[in-house]
């Protein structure tokens, strides 16, 4: 059953720009079957040329990839500060040959060059200059590239006045970001350490707060015996391992939102960050921020991970713990509720679930909301993104995959002071794949990673075949008059 009158598509949609490239270091041989590093030559082939042809080769490389980077000089400098520990020792090199060696060891990555998909959509930081009836969103998505790597993207669109929707421009050179100094806490620490002499001692030195320079400050502090023991070295490399996976990540004040990209930054996340469920958040008091979800996955193992950030300019990462989350499609609740930070889970990969974080910011065991029941949610379900508040429940947009395996776009209903309790449901689905988006990178599926409540309607991006994005808009009252209470 299908209640394909609600959702109305809206024209606009994204695809994957394989125009949209950072930069990478390149490392030769490294990506071969059998690894074996062939930096040292190549530097000694680009440092032996004469510094007319050096000069001349860089500013070809200048003029050619300049236009598509933001200070590539400054680049390739990094990037050959990276490897400069091939350089023979007693080599003195130019500014030019620095720079030129910086070149051999880059290479472009296209960030979106397989896929575009799996969106999310929160109010705009900025809602300047805008006509009545109309509200300016940023939209994340999930970007994959060469070797099905995911990072995390931006756009913009303004949505209304009625069902108007208009994307916002996605040209120019995309950044990365800098590193940020992040203050750890100890507490946290102390709930991924290892119970022994060693990591007692250092948490016990440790301040409430601490930089990682405290962090290694501490280690210097503690006493040989403690250092020489069996476990002492494993231990604080696992220390640092978990201070690591806590980082943050800077854009300059002027840098268009679609220019950023969350890269992967930690071994925890080297094969991706998958799915980020963006969501504008607010404190008892009020304040209003972002947090968004997503999957870090190293290759093996999936995680989820937490963005938190006050402006979209500024993004700290901090790994999330506990039993809920251990698995994807983590979504949090806009406002706590009764006191409770609250969030949607998979945590066994087919069941939504309701977890609350407990005052050790740990993520409990969750309380199973909706099991699959359904002919086009049997192999499991999920949610489509944090649960939108309304006048008549939380609402909570779900996915679900059938015969084939085909995705569908379903919806509940929660109580809004007892979001354990779930008081209605679409008997059919809201979104299925049809035409077109049944093809792409996966055939048959619609996913949407959060929608938001614009002038009385639920309006929702969605990735179509894992390849692109579209957009629906759904009158709220005409979705809650078509629910049902649970069977």
């Amino acid at each position: 059953m299908t209640n394909g009158d609600l959702a109305t598509r809206l024209g606009p949609a994204i695809a994957p720009d394989p125009r949209r490239v950072i930069i990478k270091l390149f490392v030769p041989g490294e990506d071969a079957a059998l690894t074996r590093t062939r930096s040292a030559a190549l530097i000694d082939r680009v440092t032996g040329l004469d510094e007319d042809t050096a000069a001349g080769l860089l500013q070809d490389v200048l003029r050619r990839f300049g236009g598509r980077h933001d200070d590539l000089e400054a680049t390739f400098a990094h990037h050959h500060d990276l490897v400069r520990h091939r350089v023979r020792r007693d080599a003195e090199l130019s500014l030019t040959a620095r720079l030129l060696v910086g070149a051999y060891f880059s290479h472009e990555y296209a960030v979106e060059g397989a896929a575009v998909c799996n969106p999310s959509m929160v109010p705009h930081p900025d809602q300047s200059g805008l006509a009545p009836g109309t509200l300016r969103v940023a939209i994340s998505l999930r970007q994959i590239g060469e070797g099905h790597l995911s990072s995390i993207g931006f756009t913009t669109a303004v949505l209304g006045p009625g069902s108007g929707l208009v994307l916002g421009e996605r040209s120019g050179p995309l950044s990365t970001g800098r590193g940020h100094p992040v203050r750890h806490r100890r507490d946290l620490l102390a709930a991924d350490a290892w119970d022994n002499e060693v990591s007692a001692a250092m948490l016990r030195a440790l301040p409430e707060h601490f930089d990682d320079d405290d962090f290694e400050r501490t280690i210097a502090r503690l006493p040989g015996d403690l250092l020489t023991r069996t476990t002492a070295q494993r231990t604080l490399e696992e220390l640092r391992r978990a201070i690591r996976a806590e980082y943050a990540v800077a854009f300059p004040a002027e840098l268009p939102l679609h220019r950023r990209v969350l890269w992967p930054s930690t071994a925890a996340e080297r094969n991706g960050m998958e799915d980020a469920r963006f969501v504008q958040v607010f404190d008892e008091d009020g304040t209003a921020s972002y947090r968004a979800t997503y999957t870090a996955y190293d290759g093996q193992h999936i995680r989820s991970h937490l963005l938190a950030s006050d402006d979209l300019r500024l993004f700290t990462i901090t790994p999330m713990r506990g039993p809920a989350a251990a698995n994807k499609g983590m979504a949090l609740f806009p406002r706590p509720v009764a006191g409770r930070r609250l969030a949607l889970c998979r945590s066994d990969g087919e069941v939504i679930g309701l977890t609350t974080l407990d005052r050790n910011n740990t993520w409990q065991p969750p309380v199973p909301l909706h099991v699959p029941r359904r002919a086009w949610e049997l192999i499991q379900v999920g949610n489509c993104g944090s649960p939108i508040e309304t006048e008549y429940g939380w609402l909570v947009l779900t996915h679900g995959v059938g015969p084939m395996r085909d995705y569908a776009i379903g919806a509940l209903l929660l109580d809004l002071d007892k979001p354990d309790r779930v008081i209605a449901e679409l008997p059919g689905t809201l979104l299925t794949a049809g035409g077109a988006e049944r093809d792409g990178y996966v055939p048959n599926v619609v996913y949407s990673c959060g929608g938001l409540l614009h002038a009385d309607a639920v309006w929702l991006p969605y990735g179509a075949g894992d390849t692109r994005v579209g957009f629906a808009r759904v009158p709220l009252d005409r979705l809650v008059e078509a629910m049902r209470p649970p069977a």
